[in-house]
This record gives C-alpha cells, sequence and structure tokens, in this order.
C-alpha cells in the first residue's frame, strides 16, 4: 500500500505522488512565540514528526520546515505588557518550545526559519506584489488585493459572504476591498521595524510563511500542514498571494490539517479557566505518556484531553516496558528504531491512523519479538528510555533515588540479622510512598507502581 492522505484541498482521502520521487518537500506552520505553549499547541508537533518519520522511511530525501513567528502583533503587545523587547520575549518562549519539542521526542525538523532571518525575502515577494499590481499601497500599509487571485476561497470552501465576515473583523476604511489583508504595516513605537521601499514597518503575519516556504522548498511543494484554525484565513491567504507572487496555480499539493484539543469535552479557552499549559504537563508526566496521549486520536478529529486519556497512555507505556524489563539495557539503548513492524507501517501509510498503531502494538506487546517492538516504539518516537529507568521515576514521590536505595540496604542488612519485622515495615514504608520492591535471585529491584 502507498501512502495516503487526507488533502483538505480537495476534501478527499488520496494517494499521496511528490512532485519528485527523490526528494520529498514538507512546510508546517510552527508557533508563533509570544506566551508559554498549551497543550493543544502539543499536537502538530507529534502529528507532523510521525508524518515526517514515515516520510524518510519511503523517499531518499525528506526537507521538512517548521517555521518560527517572531514577529507578530501578539508578540509585540505581550511584550508591551511584560516591559520587555519583543525580540526578547521571542527568543525566550522559541527555548520554551525547543524544550517541550525535546520533551515530546520530536525530531528536529530539517530547516527552522525565523521571521526575522528572512525580513529580505519577505520585502522581496511583497516588492513583486506591488510590480505585478496585487497590491497596493494605503495610508502607510501593503495589502494584498484578493480579487487578484484565483480560486480564492478554495481550501477553506468558504463563500464570499463567509469570507466577507470574517474579514471585518480587520476592516480598515483605506481597503479598496474589506477581504484585502495586510503584508506590511507601519511600526508603532515600542515595536520592532526594518526598512522596505515601501516603509519602515515590519510584515504581516501571512506573508511571512510564504515567503519562508519559498526560500526552503521553492514555489510548488509538495505538503502544507498546520492546525485547522489554520486553514482560513492564514493558508488560505498563503496561496493566494503565493500563487500570484509566482504565477502558479498552487502552493502545496496537499493540505493536512490536525483537529482542534478539547478540555474533558469543551473547547480549551482562557475565559473558560481550563487552558492547560505545558509547565503543568511537564510536572504531572512523562514525554513519552503525553505524546502516546496527543495521538490517541487520528489527526484529524479532535482530541479531548482528559485524566482517563493520561492514564490511558500510561498504562501503555507501563505494559511495554514490563515486556522490556528482561532486556540488558546495553542491549535495549542499541537499537535504533529507523524500521517499524509491517502491519504498524501500513496502518501509517492509511493517513497516519495512530489509534490503528497503538491496537497493534498493545497485542504485540506478548507476542513480537523482542527487538521489533524497540525498534517499532522507537519509530514512533517513544521508549526512550531503559525499563529500569521508566519505572524508578520519582516524581510522584517525597522520596529521592538515594534514600530508595539506603532503604534497601537497611532492609537487606535487617533480613540478614534475621529482623524480619524490620524488613517488613522498610517495605510496608516505600509501599505507601509508592514504591514497589521485587526480590529476585539477582537482588532486590524495586519501581514505582
Amino acid at each position: 500500500m502507498s501512502l495516503h492522505i487526507s488533502n483538505t484541498l480537495t476534501g478527499t482521502k488520496e494517494a499521496f505522488k511528490p512532485i519528485d520521487e527523490r526528494h520529498v518537500r514538507l512546510y508546517v506552520c510552527g508557533p508563533t512565540v509570544y506566551n508559554k505553549p498549551h497543550i493543544g499547541n502539543g499536537r502538530p508537533v507529534v502529528v507532523f514528526d510521525v508524518l515526517y518519520r514515515l516520510l524518510k522511511t519511503l523517499y531518499p530525501k525528506v526537507t521538512y520546515v517548521r517555521n518560527i513567528t517572531d514577529v507578530d502583533d501578539k508578540i509585540h503587545s505581550r511584550a508591551f505588557e511584560l516591559g520587555i523587547a519583543p525580540s526578547s520575549l521571542a527568543r525566550q518562549i522559541t527555548e520554551v518550545f525547543h524544550g517541550i519539542c525535546d520533551f515530546l521526542g520530536a525530531l528536529p525538523p530539517t530547516h527552522e526559519p525565523r521571521v526575522t532571518d528572512h525580513m529580505d525575502d519577505i520585502i522581496a515577494m511583497i516588492q513583486k506584489l506591488l510590480d505585478n499590481g496585487a497590491a497596493y499601497e494605503a495610508e502607510g500599509h501593503v495589502l494584498f488585493r484578493v480579487s487578484a487571485a484565483k480560486n480564492y476561497g478554495a481550501l477553506a470552501r468558504k463563500d464570499e459572504e463567509a469570507m466577507l465576515a470574517g474579514a471585518r473583523v480587520d476592516v480598515a476604511s483605506y481597503k479598496e476591498n474589506p477581504q484585502d489583508f495586510v503584508l506590511w504595516k507601519p511600526s508603532k513605537k515600542f515595536d520592532s521595524a526594518w526598512d522596505a521601499p515601501f516603509g519602515k514597518g515590519r510584515p504581516g503575519w501571512h506573508i511571512e510563511c510564504s515567503a519562508m516556504a519559498h526560500k526552503y522548498l521553492g514555489e510548488v511543494f509538495d505538503i502544507h500542514g498546520g492546525g485547522i484554525d489554520l486553514i482560513f484565513p492564514h493558508h488560505e491567504n498563503e496561496i493566494a498571494q503565493s500563487t500570484c507572487a509566482h504565477g502558479t496555480d498552487t502552493l502545496a499539493n496537499y493540505w493536512m490539517h490536525n483537529g482542534h484539543l478539547q478540555i474533558d469535552g469543551a473547547k480549551m479557552a482562557k475565559s473558560m479557566g481550563n487552558v492547560v499549559t505545558f509547565d503543568d504537563v511537564m510536572r504531572a508526566h512523562r514525554g513519552d505518556v503525553v505524546r502516546v496521549a496527543l495521538l490517541q486520536s487520528h489527526y484529524k478529529q479532535p482530541l479531548n484531553w482528559t485524566e482517563q486519556s493520561l492514564h490511558m497512555a500510561k498504562s501503555f507505556m507501563d505494559k511495554y516496558y514490563r515486556a522490556m524489563e528482561k532486556v540488558p539495557s546495553d542491549e535495549y539503548s542499541s537499537i535504533v528504531g529507523h524500521l517499524a513492524m509491517p502491519a504498524v507501517k501500513q496502518a501509517l501509510l492509511d493517513d497516519l491512523n495512530t489509534p490503528q498503531v497503538f491496537s497493534i502494538l498493545n497485542k504485540a506487546f506478548e507476542t513480537a519479538e523482542i527487538a521489533d517492538l524497540i525498534s517499532t516504539m522507537k519509530f514512533m518516537g517513544l521508549g526512550r528510555l531503559t525499563p529500569q529507568k521508566w519505572f524508578q521515576n520519582l516524581s510522584s514521590t517525597s522520596l529521592s533515588e538515594d534514600i530508595v536505595r539506603e532503604l534497601i540496604s537497611q532492609r537487606a542488612e535487617a533480613k540478614q540479622a534475621r529482623q524480619f519485622e524490620r524488613a517488613d515495615k522498610i517495605r510496608q514504608l516505600l509501599f505507601k510512598e509508592g514504591v514497589i520492591l521485587d526480590d529476585t535471585r539477582d537482588g532486590t529491584r524495586w519501581r514505582v507502581r
């Protein structure tokens, strides 16, 4: 079976046919770095990480670009609130984002362009749109003329009335058409600013991605991904300005969008007080558990984030590591996850069917070859620890590893002195703290329940 993916552009699941069989090109919209990421920001990270891993097994070369938006109205507003420079805030949040990617086991993209490093490319594309009449200047702004774009609204499948309703949020008297959107805007006193032929200022959001995608992937590439909330207006506007700048019919042949994340069945929103940040999650759970929880639903569907889903993810990982407990640490660590079991690969080829992957793996923990299991789990970005390190996670207890080892030593001395009541009290003490002891021929092993 060849790779099939759901293409938002056509509304159907299609066989993937790359422009060049020797080189597949993928662009995914990365974060706008104005505030610490919430758990919903992690979903596209892991979804497109799985796609990237899969593509790398199918094609000789894969270029994966995920941008960092470090120039944006939200960044400037938040920086003003904090009394720091926008660039300083952007650097801080970018560092936090990279830490989250590591926590989730995501591979680094081939390129991670930042807007501030590509201002010349952005200005050049805006100038090109001005030169060919697809853009115009008005009151210090440069705006894209939506009437110049063919099939505007095709990706989002919105009619003109629906698009006008969305555009009215940002209506301005200097626009020829309410749907026209900003390519360049004059900067306020506190904002970052760059010199350009059309005035000192900074770019609008949409042009940033178009310019960076062109820089690394060319005029037309294979796959563009992102969250479902980006379809309109962001991705629609990317297509419009890119096709007008390059004289092409499309920007990407396939568009993939992951669904929203909900909290206990409700939309996550500050107004509802149910925003779950990665700070919260990382204190309570391990990266593999969070990664599994984010992949338990099909990427196209809404994902309901609950304590139950985290419990199921933890149980899945515990089951895997129990199956691996007899594998020596050096042997476990030496297996590299480049290949997945055939059944897992088939499930991924079917539009990244990760729920089916976990169903297959749950059954395989008891029947598959150990090496195949380890390789498959690592291919999925999971199983990064040895079983010993997994089960000896003391983050949920008040004990340190040194204390646990000292108590185990004291228990061994008590048993040797035939002080069995004292030895049993030490076991009970550890059990109350969530530490379970297993006496084996090789000595006492411990794990956290």
